[in-house]
């Protein structure tokens, strides 16, 4: 499932390819005919994200409510002349889901597919026809999106949307966002400060990432209940999370180590880093079978997939500030990651 910066990257890319257009929207898989039959011909007004949930304005009142759950997926295309999006995740051709990706833009293969033309401002641009089940499909002047395997899908109007946010917790992205009500939920709970993480209701847009290094920076044992959490140690994390996911919005990976704890590739070698090493008790995978791809991986500078975190997907490897063996275990249907000594 992604993480709220993704959804927030969308929101973006949507404003940057379709602010002001009139879209033709369809449902090529039949399952939202309706829903796209109200909103075809209408023009984009606004494009918003609230934690997971990407909100999309077109006039009339109306808003394209989706969620694109543990399958969603956004595909993009786009003619030449098409608006470039916010270099860092590249240019609108390229899926974005958990793990965002930018791709090659191969022509068309017309010997196996059929194509539609659409006349651009640069010369006519062949638009790829619909792969796989797509939920809903937009065409504006110069591109198109193709959404499939979202959770939710629906036209809501303006109320009902603000009905949605309400049940919402303050998203850390948002310049709205707000902190006291994060603190006073997490304090009336007993329930673990590691499970609240996760709870949309109480933050929005934070997953297993984003849960697993906000605790180990802030040193707070992540089956601690929420109450007991002191306030400005809860504080503390809500602006910590404002800094990481606000980044990981801007520059499309996350990245929570600090420089100074990303070793050298040597020094990985020498503690084991990246063979595994770690605890009988709790065995782990190669380092290379658990990496978890960033969109910014093969770019010039950008910190490596397998030095960006501290815990996450890093059970039984050495702590990188201790050296103690990662723990892991499920809570609430998720795989939790943290450090028993630096998390206490």
């Amino acid at each position: 499932m992604p993480e709220g910066h993704t959804v927030h990257r969308l929101a973006r890319t949507f404003d940057s390819l379709y602010a002001g257009q009139v879209l033709r929207v369809s449902s090529p898989q039949g399952r939202f005919a309706d829903g796209a039959a109200v909103l075809s011909g209408r023009r984009l007004v606004a494009s918003e994200a609230w934690g997971k949930q990407l909100f999309l304005g077109f006039e009339g009142d109306l808003w394209l409510r989706t969620h694109l759950g543990l399958y969603g997926a956004w595909t993009f295309a786009g003619a030449p002349d098409a608006p470039e999006v916010a270099h860092a995740i590249g240019a609108p051709r390229k899926r974005i889901g958990e793990r965002e990706t930018t791709s090659p833009s191969p022509a068309p293969d017309v010997s196996d597919t059929q194509v539609t033309p659409v006349t651009s401002t640069s010369d006519t641009w062949v638009v790829p026809e619909p792969r796989g089940q797509v939920r809903v499909r937009l065409l504006g002047d110069h591109a198109v999106a193709d959404l499939t395997g979202p959770t939710a899908c629906e036209v809501i109007t303006t109320e009902e949307k603000r009905a949605v946010e309400t049940r919402l917790g303050p998203d850390p992205i948002r310049d709205d966002g707000d902190v006291d009500a994060f603190v006073a939920a997490v304090g009336r709970s007993r329930v673990t400060i590691g499970q609240q993480l996760m709870d949309q209701a109480v933050v929005a847009g934070v997953g297993n990432i984003y849960r697993a290094e906000a605790l180990f920076r802030a040193g707070v044992d992540p089956l601690r209940p929420g109450r007991d959490v002191p306030a400005a140690a809860v504080r503390a994390i809500w602006d910590d999370l404002v800094t990481l996911m606000r980044d990981g919005a801007a520059h499309g990976a996350i990245v929570t180590t600090r420089p100074a704890d990303r070793p050298t590739r040597e020094l990985s070698r020498e503690r084991g880093y990246d063979r595994g090493e770690g605890s009988d008790e709790h065995k782990p995978v190669l380092e290379e079978r658990r990496r978890t791809r960033q969109n910014t991986d093969g770019d010039s500078g950008a910190v490596p997939s397998d030095q960006a975190f501290y815990v996450y997907h890093r059970a039984g490897l050495p702590c990188r500030i201790c050296g103690t063996p990662v723990l892991t275990k499920e809570l609430a249907g998720r795989n939790l990651f943290w450090c028993p000594t630096c998390q206490t």
